[in-house]
């Protein structure tokens, strides 16, 4: 094949407003603005990716994204071979400390620009494993009837499993929870997420409660930095526990595996640096029998189009939260993942299969 040289990269906005507020135990979102990066190569390939700025969990503002992009890791990998793949990513992981959501834009674009190197969907360069997958949606944290009726609308639209956001108050937790599981019934899944919003003691005894529920999962209930806390809880509620905001990095899930301080993983694209990073916290924790959630901050079709496709690939990540498209108010991503209902699927478009926004 004929060498093919990242030519430029640039920086772009994509807005959208919510359909209905996102409210949570740490912020509440009426929109999203975030960074798209569109790299293009001197064979005329152009990746598209995407960074959500969230400076509740990564710290990054839209600012501070577009700069780290801009000054740092731009000048590191023009004139880069895509054929020398690890050396780019490197490249873009030497060029700045953390910052984790701008690498992941540009990692994203890059293994955009890989998949149709080969002509092949990004999904099938990775492995390929599943032509669709099944997202749950988020419930944001309201009053009980408020939680019901979109719980119940939810189902309407067609999806088996609600994420319902918890981590204001151990009663008033109990209390949402016990009336969105009468009102959906009992062949709805339930997940819960706490954000990090209960402190050890309190998360023991309102999972132990919640418990009652049929309630498939609890995420993060402690905060990010309290590794000993997370594990406390897990290792006395009868519910599987998933970490979020405690995980970033590879070597993060080796140290929480290595705690026994979590039963299962949620990789974020945005938290990880991107994809190339995803895959290797997959791989840590499946080395030790450990299942993976793959999940997204606010972020429009671009980003999400990576995770659904990252997802995809691997056997062992078997949990996908990736309703936020779903959640917005308008779409401007042109091609992408498609959604039926609670279903994703792919086409067969190489990369991402997105032609713009």
């Amino acid at each position: 094949m004929v060498k093919t040289k990242i030519e430029n990269l640039e920086t772009g906005l994509i807005k959208a407003r919510l359909k209905r507020p996102f409210i949570t135990a740490l912020r509440t979102a009426l929109e999203i603005e975030n960074i798209i990066v569109k790299i293009t190569t001197d064979s005329g390939i152009t990746g598209y990716g995407e960074a959500a700025p969230t400076p509740a969990i990564t710290g990054e503002t839209k600012g501070s994204i577009i700069e780290a992009i801009e000054k740092y890791i731009k000048p590191c990998i023009l004139g880069m071979d895509i054929e020398y793949f690890e050396d780019i990513i490197k490249s873009i992981h030497g060029s700045i400390l953390y910052n984790n959501s701008a690498k992941a834009a540009c990692d994203i674009a890059l293994y955009d620009i890989l998949a149709k190197y080969y002509k092949v969907p990004l999904y099938r360069l990775l492995g390929g494993t599943k032509k669709s997958i099944e997202t749950d949606i988020t419930i944001s944290l309201s009053d009980v009837d408020t939680m019901v009726k979109n719980s119940l609308a939810a189902v309407g639209e067609g999806f088996n499993i609600l994420k319902i956001k918890v981590g204001e108050g151990y009663k008033n937790d109990v209390e949402r929870v016990k009336a969105i599981r009468e009102a959906v019934g009992k062949n709805i899944t339930l997940r819960l997420d706490a954000n990090q919003g209960w402190q050890p003691k309190e998360a023991i005894a309102a999972i132990t409660k919640l418990a009652e529920y049929d309630i498939e999962l609890v995420e993060q209930p402690v905060k990010a930095y309290d590794l000993e806390g997370l594990k406390e809880v897990t290792q006395n509620v009868p519910v599987p526990i998933m970490v979020d905001e405690g995980l970033f990095s590879p070597f993060d899930a080796f140290k929480i595996i290595s705690m026994k301080a979590a039963n299962i993983i949620n990789i974020k694209l945005m938290k990880s640096g991107g994809i190339y990073n995803a895959l290797k916290i997959n791989e840590i924790a499946e080395s030790e029998g450990i299942e993976c959630m793959i999940g997204s901050m606010m972020e429009s079709k671009i980003s999400v189009t990576a995770a659904a496709h990252l997802a995809a690939a691997k056997s062992n990540i078997t949990r996908y939260d990736l309703d936020a498209p779903y959640l917005l108010g308008t779409n401007s991503v042109r091609g992408g993942i498609l959604y039926r209902g609670s279903e994703i699927s792919f086409s067969e478009s190489p990369g991402l299969g997105i032609d713009g926004f």
